[in-house]
């Protein structure tokens, strides 16, 4: 019997000789499987499968807000290791206008489907302004980003301003009415996690933990989880209306 191998059967290695973190692929993957369940159930009680009011609990709310800490954690220790004291302006830029474009792309086919819900400052243009951000924190000393990302997760717990209320600064997160959006992640207090991951990522490179892991070999059938992990963006932009397809199609199924 012929023995079944992956399409990607070097990826590993390849990642190895490109100098990517297998690991770093892997936190990804499973931060893109914590996204796609979350977004399942929220679609299994949109089409009244479970509780409309499930995704709402308190269990999946942190679910929700684990998973976006997470994204924008991973975000700032890859621009760590993509820059670190040296920007490279060309590959930033390349990165950068691709997360504007795939943002513009999802706030767009939002105000389509649910122009009262729709997605104004989400996941990915939280990821975007914190990279530019971060670009000037990076060169912060590790406790300096810690302190700073303690302080702007803590702002908008602690206080709101009428000041910022306009529509035009709701991507700050501090004003004081409330905000409806489907998917809803300002500056504060969602730059936190990424100055957190930025921080991370210096203590662990002058530990010289990073070269440890560079040098991690990931399991052997871990490819399709290596493969997710560096296409993490294309991922995002078509999880959602795969799940909501086989969904409405199951659905269309019930009597």
């Amino acid at each position: 019997m012929q023995q079944m191998t992956s399409p990607f059967p070097d990826l590993a290695r390849t990642d190895q000789a490109k100098g990517r973190i297998a690991a770093l692929d892997l936190a990804r993957a499973g931060a893109l499987i914590a996204m796609a369940v979350f977004h399942l159930v929220f679609d299994l009680a949109l089409f009244g499968f479970i509780a409309q009011n499930t995704p709402a609990q308190p269990g999946w709310r942190w679910f929700a807000y684990l998973t976006a800490g997470s994204f924008l954690f991973l975000a700032g220790v890859s621009l760590w290791l993509a820059h670190g004291d040296t920007i490279r302006w060309k590959a930033f830029l390349r990165r950068w206008v691709m997360l504007i474009a795939a943002a513009c792309a999802i706030t767009i086919a939002t105000m389509i489907a649910m122009p009262d819900a729709f997605i104004f400052f989400g996941i990915l243009h939280a990821i975007a302004l914190a990279s530019l951000l971060g670009l000037a924190a990076r060169r912060l000393p590790a406790l300096a980003l810690i302190t700073l990302a303690i302080a702007v997760i803590w702002l908008p717990q602690a206080m709101r301003f009428a000041l910022f209320d306009p529509t035009w600064l709701w991507w700050t997160g501090l004003q004081a009415t409330g905000i409806r959006s489907v998917d809803y992640v300002p500056l504060f207090p969602w730059f936190g996690p990424f100055l957190l991951g930025l921080a991370c990522a210096k203590l662990m490179t002058r530990a010289g933990l990073w070269d440890r892991l560079a040098r991690w070999p990931a399991p052997r059938g871990a490819w399709p989880l290596l493969w997710a992990g560096r296409n993490s963006l294309v991922i995002y932009l078509i999880h959602q209306p795969i799940l909501i397809a086989l969904v409405w199609g199951a659905a269309q199924l019930r009597p």
